[in-house]
C-alpha cells in the first residue's frame, strides 16, 4: 500500500482518550487535522486544525496532499461517511482508514435490533423521498440526519406516507457520556432539545410502502392522461427486464411512469420528453419517488437529445416511434442492448409488425378489458389493443 499521506481517522461521541493507538500515533504525526469543528475539538488540534468547509467541500484535503494529513469523520468514514466522498480523488496507497464503530451498529446494539433486518440510510443532504422505496410492512430502519430539527421534518414526512404510526427512536450522540434515545411515534412527534449528531431508527406499521411487483397504479404518478396503464406498464417491465445499476433510455416518457418503477427495481434512467407539461410532471413524480440521483428528464425530441447521453442497457420506445427514430437507434446502439416499443395507432403497428420481420424478437397483442356499470348489470369495456415489440439489439 505504500507510504499514505492521508489517515482517516472515525471517531465515535467520546474523548479522544478512548481512540486506538492507531489512531493517536497518526493525530500526534499529522501536520494537517481536517475535521468537523466538535470533532477538532475533541483531539485538540489547535493551529494544525482546518474545519470542512460549508458548503461541504473536499479541497482541503486535496490541497494537502504530500503533507501529513488527518481527516476525522464520525464513526465509520466508508458509511455515509467523508472516506467515500475522498477515495475517488486519490491514488490507491496514498490513504488509510482506521474506522469506529458506525453510529448504525450503536443504534443497533442499543435496541436489541439485528442489523441484517435494517436498512441504513444517510439523509444529511439527501430528501426525506428517498426513503419510499425502503417503506415496507412493519421494516425497520435507521437514519443518519442533518440536524436536530430533522427528526420532527422525518416524522412529519412518514405521517404524510401512511406510516404515522411509526414507533420512532431519537438516538442522540451516540457512543458518548452524553447518548440519550428517546420513542415517540410519527404522528405523535413533540420532541425538542435534541443534541447532534442525531440519528433516528423507526419502526415501521403494517401496511406501509410500495409493492414491490411491477405496474404501480396509475393515480400513484403525477400526469396528464398519457401514460402508460398499470396491466401494460407491468407487461412492459417485464420485457424490459430491469436489473440493478442498469440505465434505461425511456423515449415519449410521457409521466415518466416506466422510469419511475426501473429505478425503483434498482436501475437509472434518463427519460426523454419533448412536451413542457409532461416534462413537469416528470419533475414532479422524480421528487415524489426520491429519485433524483437514479433520474433525469431531457425536454426535447429525442432523436436530437440520445446522441450525448450515456449507453443505456434498454431502451423503451413509448411515444414518437417513428421508422427514422428506430433507424436511428439501430445506427447507434451496441449489440446487448434489450429494446422494447408500444404502438397504439394502426401506423405504429405495422411499423412494428415490419421491424419483427426485419429483425426478429418478439411481437405481442395485447387486449384488455375491464368490467364497468352496463345500466344496471356490468359489460365488458375493451381499452384500445397495444401492439408490443420487444427484442435484444
Amino acid at each position: 500500500m505504500g507510504d499514505p499521506w492521508l489517515t482517516i481517522i472515525g471517531m465515535a461521541d467520546d474523548t479522544a482518550e478512548a481512540l486506538p493507538p492507531a489512531s493517536s500515533a497518526a493525530l500526534a504525526d499529522a501536520e494537517v487535522i481536517i475535521g468537523g469543528a466538535r470533532h477538532l475539538e475533541l483531539v485538540d488540534a489547535g493551529a494544525r486544525g482546518t474545519p470542512w468547509p460549508i458548503p461541504f467541500s473536499i479541497d482541503p484535503v486535496l490541497a494537502a496532499e504530500g503533507r501529513k494529513t488527518v481527516v476525522l469523520a464520525s464513526g465509520d468514514p466508508f458509511w455515509f461517511g467523508a472516506g467515500g466522498s475522498l477515495v475517488d480523488h486519490l491514488d490507491p496507497g496514498t490513504w488509510r482508514v482506521i474506522p469506529a464503530p458506525s453510529t448504525f451498529a450503536l443504534v443497533a446494539g442499543r435496541l436489541g435490533w439485528r442489523m441484517e433486518d435494517i436498512t441504513c440510510h444517510g439523509l444529511h443532504a439527501a430528501p426525506y423521498a428517498r426513503l419510499r422505496a425502503a417503506l415496507a410492512p412493519n421494516a425497520r430502519m435507521i437514519c443518519l440526519v442533518r440536524d436536530g430539527a430533522a427528526p420532527a421534518e422525518l416524522a412529519s414526512w412518514l405521517t404524510m406516507h401512511n406510516a404515522g404510526d411509526a414507533r420512532l427512536y431519537i438516538c442522540e450522540r451516540m457512543g458518548g457520556v452524553a447518548e440519550r434515545i428517546r420513542e415517540t411515534t410519527a404522528a405523535t412527534f413533540d420532541l425538542t432539545d435534541i443534541n447532534t449528531p442525531v440519528a433516528v431508527a423507526i419502526a415501521l406499521p403494517p401496511n406501509t410502502g410500495l409493492s414491490r411487483a411491477s405496474g404501480l397504479p396509475d393515480d400513484t404518478f403525477a400526469n396528464d392522461g398519457q401514460i402508460t396503464k398499470r396491466p401494460v406498464r407491468a407487461l412492459t417491465l417485464s420485457a424490459l427486464a430491469p436489473r440493478p445499476g442498469e440505465l434505461l433510455w425511456d423515449i415519449g416518457a410521457g409521466s415518466g411512469s416506466i422510469s419511475v418503477e426501473w429505478c425503483l427495481a434498482g436501475g437509472t434512467a434518463v427519460a426523454f420528453e419533448q412536451h413542457a407539461a409532461r416534462v413537469a410532471n416528470i419533475a414532479q413524480n422524480i421528487e415524489s419517488f426520491g429519485i433524483d440521483h437514479r433520474m433525469r428528464v431531457q425536454h426535447g425530441t429525442a432523436a436530437n437529445l440520445i446522441p450525448d447521453a450515456p449507453t443505456p442497457d434498454a431502451v423503451f420506445v413509448g411515444g414518437g416511434g417513428t421508422a427514422a427514430l428506430f433507424a436511428h437507434l439501430f445506427g447507434l446502439l451496441p449489440k446487448g442492448v434489450r429494446l422494447v416499443a408500444n404502438g397504439v395507432t394502426l401506423e405504429t403497428e405495422a411499423l412494428l409488425t415490419t421491424l419483427h420481420a426485419k429483425h426478429g424478437g418478439d411481437l405481442m397483442r395485447i387486449e384488455i378489458a375491464q368490467a364497468t356499470p352496463l345500466g344496471a348489470m356490468r359489460g365488458w369495456n375493451p381499452t384500445r389493443a397495444i401492439v408490443q415489440w420487444s427484442m435484444q439489439i
